[in-house]
Formats: structure tokens, sequence, C-alpha cells
């Protein structure tokens, strides 16, 4: 069950909460139980009641380190491959610094640089899915227009917006994608937002991180949100961009609330609204999926 089939109404909002927490539980219980199996084996086979092989306790400690992971993963991380492989590999590595801590115990010399290939594989295999992914681990709805297909996974938006005197400004920003609209957030007292606020004709474009455009530009107009609005803005991001929309962004909003001001909420709506192309124009249109990579 997505995040989002599943808090469509009370109940389900009410359910969701359930699996989260029965989740997080098992994540942080296997987390703890690995890392003290890694860091006190003597102290977990006492607590397990079974004769202390140092070995082999730490192996279980691993195993239960990727476990924990993978669960805790699984309540930002939407895709299937990538959380496997990412759970795996905490797991795997670990794995792989027990037997280079326990080989003078047993083992063979080259079982540390097999594991540690094994998961160098496996990362190499993660970094090719997350590309795939356009390096998007949450949650995604889909577009109903042409324009804003090609942002539905993309990672970082250049959105430009313009002074009084007519002169483009573009900024780096996280946009998430429902239906025909886009959605980012900015600090209130930002300058986007004040020329926004001015103007609310914008343009938006692929970018990378540093704000280097990847695609071709959209028109958009801009509307400021409040009240429900923004809450369902806010958390479009947050289930896109976890970590960075999700948790990093809002506290530094709160910790420099008195600089920033209330954090602002936008609403874009591309000036090209079609639902479709001619069947001759579809090859111009850069739509972006899992299997472009």
């Amino acid at each position: 069950m997505s995040a989002d089939s599943s808090t469509t109404s009370a109940g389900g909002r009410r359910g969701w909460a359930l699996v989260a927490s029965v989740t997080a539980l098992a994540g942080a219980l296997m987390l703890a139980a690995g890392v003290w199996g890694l860091a006190w084996p003597g102290s977990f086979a006492d607590f397990a009641n079974f004769p202390a092989g140092l070995h082999f306790v730490h192996d279980a400690g691993a195993f239960q380190l990727g476990i924990g992971a993978t669960l805790l993963s699984s309540l930002i991380w939407r895709d299937t491959v990538a959380l496997v492989l990412a759970g795996f590999l905490a797991g795997n590595t670990a794995h792989a610094v027990n037997h280079a801590v326990d080989l003078d115990l047993g083992g063979h010399g080259w079982d540390p640089w097999m594991l540690a290939a094994w998961s160098l594989v496996v990362a190499v295999a993660l970094v090719v899915r997350l590309r795939q992914l356009g390096w998007v681990v949450g949650e995604v709805t889909t577009a109903t227009t042409v324009a804003l297909r090609p942002f539905v996974r993309q990672k970082t938006v250049l959105l430009t917006s313009y002074r009084r005197d007519g002169t483009p400004v573009g900024a780096p920003v996280s946009m998430a994608v429902d239906g025909a609209r886009g959605f980012v957030r900015s600090p209130g007292n930002g300058w986007k937002v004040r020329r926004m606020r001015n103007n609310p004709m914008v343009e938006l474009a692929p970018c990378t991180t540093r704000g280097r455009p990847t695609g071709p530009a959209i028109q958009a107009r801009a509307r400021r949100l409040r009240g429900p609005e923004a809450a369902h803005a806010a958390r479009l991001l947050a289930r896109k961009h976890p970590l960075l929309q999700g948790a990093l962004v809002p506290l530094t909003h709160r910790m420099f609330h008195a600089r920033m001001g209330e954090t602002a909420y936008f609403e874009l709506l591309p000036l090209d609204t079609r639902t479709d192309l001619d069947p001759r124009e579809r090859r111009a249109v850069p739509l972006r999926s899992l299997e472009d990579g």
C-alpha cells in the first residue's frame, strides 16, 4: 500500500499510521539488535542465552542491521528494487567488515575482499537504479498535462521569476507534480516570493542541483497557497523528497523563522494545458521514464 492510496480517507489514514508505526518499531528494534550484536557480542549472546561464538554473533548483527535498514527505508523509499538493493548493501558491507575484523578467528583471507567486491557491484546497481529514478526515491504522482510530464521525477527544477524591470532571475528548487499542477515552497521573506507576488508569470526547466538547465523550459502562472492547500503542497513535497523536503528544509525554515519568514507555498499552472499530443509531435516531447536511465 502506498502512502498516497492509504490516506484518501480517515480510515485509510489511521490504517497507514498503524502500518508505519509497526514498520518503524520493527526497523528500530532490528537496527538496535544489529548494533548490539556488532558492538557488544558477549552481552548479546548472554541475553540470547546461547554460547558466544564471536564471529557468528557479529554476522547475526550484520544481517539484523541490513533488515533494520530495509524496514526503516521502506517508510520513505517507494521503489522496491532500490529499497532492497540499499538494505542488502548495508547488511553485506557490515558482513564484509566482520570478516576483516574476525580474520584471526578463522575463515579465508579472501572472504573480506569477495564480500567487499559484492558490495561494490550492488552499489553500482543501486546508483544505476537511482539514476533511472532521477534520484527521486520518494513517492510521485502522475501528470495529466504534457507540459508537466518531464517534471514528475525531476529532482531539481530551475524556477525563473521576473523583477519589476523584466529581468529574469533563476533559482533551483524542488517541485512536486500532482495532475495538472506543480508545487514549490520558499521562505516567505525571500526575493522569489516578492517577485512572484508582483508578477505571477514564471518559467520552469529541468536542471542540475546547481541550476544548469538540462531541458526545455515551460511557462506557468504562480498562485500562493494558504491553509489546507498549502498543507497539501507540503505533503506532496515531503513524499517526493522525504529527507530534503520532509525534514531538512522544514527544520531550516523553523530554525531561521525570524529571518526567513513564514514558509510560502505556490501552485504552478502551466500555460500549455494539453493532455495529449498529436502523434506527429510525440517524439519531440522529452518524456522521462524509468527505462530511460
